[in-house]
């Protein structure tokens, strides 16, 4: 099989690595030349700077991994292409062509995967499987909490010409980090209102917000919080889910996931497998693309759903400009 990436920042370089680890070999780059990461690594891979040249070498299937703002750019021409795709999240920064991109994949048979990476943590996989067999009982409250320095993320780089912290470019906060979007949506179901408080605190010289306070109504009648920031040293991202028969831990650093049982009173703990780190997600998520593009897989999490995240994201944004609740 043959794949095109798109971007060579540091998600470009990591599906770049995992595919190389996985022994895939025909891979080639479509590139702009604005990242700062070394090319060494691109000695012997062709590179092409204009997409047309790019898909006229007809991959198999693309990954898009440049900046939010430009996922489109890429996504729409290469699913008209035929092209199969791994979409990096969020889908976009607005919902304006994502009817283009929808229509390009239906006509031409394209098969999707959203880049949520979460989707394959095996403590966050092991909590949908508790939370869907019921045996903590019914979902009625879950909070996310992440918090990560955004200065520490690319030390290569200058923080603030990076994606993320330039508007223009789909940065901030709530989309950057819109992990939470669809992970709780997986675990309790439809988002049906939010609320928000979102600020941008002035320590760090960027133009887009870098604290974000999210309340969420579900479907299930269940309620949700979400906390994102830029800020915090260290970074810290965990979940945690109270139903009625107990309460579920996840810290997604360590992958430790506890159980609190409401009836016997004692905690259970899984652990991740043994030397457990975060390129395992990306790893598990780039073995299920190739199970995806070979037709073998349904995707774990579609483009549907990844239009769903980015319009609670979008949602996040209009309920704190309106000052209002927001109904989904």
């Amino acid at each position: 099989m043959r794949f095109l990436i798109a971007g060579f920042g540091s998600i470009g370089r990591r599906h770049f690595r995992n595919l190389r680890a996985l022994g895939e070999r025909d891979l080639l780059f479509y590139r702009t030349g604005l990242s700062q990461l070394s090319n060494e690594e691109l000695v012997g891979v062709p590179v092409e700077t204009d997409l047309e040249a790019a898909l006229a070498h007809k991959p198999d299937a693309v990954i898009v991994a440049n900046p939010t703002a430009l996922h489109l750019d890429v996504a729409i021409p290469a699913a008209q292409a035929g092209c199969h795709l791994l979409l990096e999240k969020p889908l976009s920064h607005n919902l304006e062509r994502v009817i283009e991109l929808e229509k390009a994949v239906k006509t031409r048979g394209s098969r999707v995967l959203m880049g949520f990476q979460y989707r394959f943590h095996p403590g966050l996989q092991k909590a949908s499987e508790l939370i869907a067999q019921g045996e903590l009982g019914r979902p009625l409250s879950a909070r996310a909490h992440w918090g990560e320095y955004l200065p520490g993320w690319h030390p290569w780089e200058d923080y603030r010409q990076g994606y993320s912290a330039r508007s223009e470019l789909g940065g901030g906060v709530v989309l950057t980090l819109s992990h939470p979007f669809d992970y709780l949506v997986w675990l309790l179901g439809k988002a049906d209102a939010v609320w928000t408080s979102i600020v941008r605190s002035g320590e760090l010289d960027i133009e887009v917000e870098d604290q974000a306070e999210v309340g969420l109504e579900f479907s299930s009648g269940a309620l949700g919080s979400v906390h994102l920031d830029y800020l915090q040293q260290p970074a810290s991202h965990w979940l945690e889910v109270v139903c009625t028969k107990g309460t579920l831990r996840l810290d997604f650093n360590s992958g430790l996931l506890k159980i609190s049982r409401a009836l016997t009173g004692g905690e259970q703990e899984f652990l991740p497998p043994a030397g457990f780190e975060r390129n395992d997600l990306f790893l598990a998520q780039m073995r299920h693309f190739l199970e995806v593009v070979k037709d073998k897989a349904a995707p774990l999490c579609t483009l549907a759903e990844g239009r769903n995240a980015l319009e609670l994201a979008l949602a996040v944004h209009s309920s704190a400009a309106e000052g209002r609740k927001i109904k989904l």
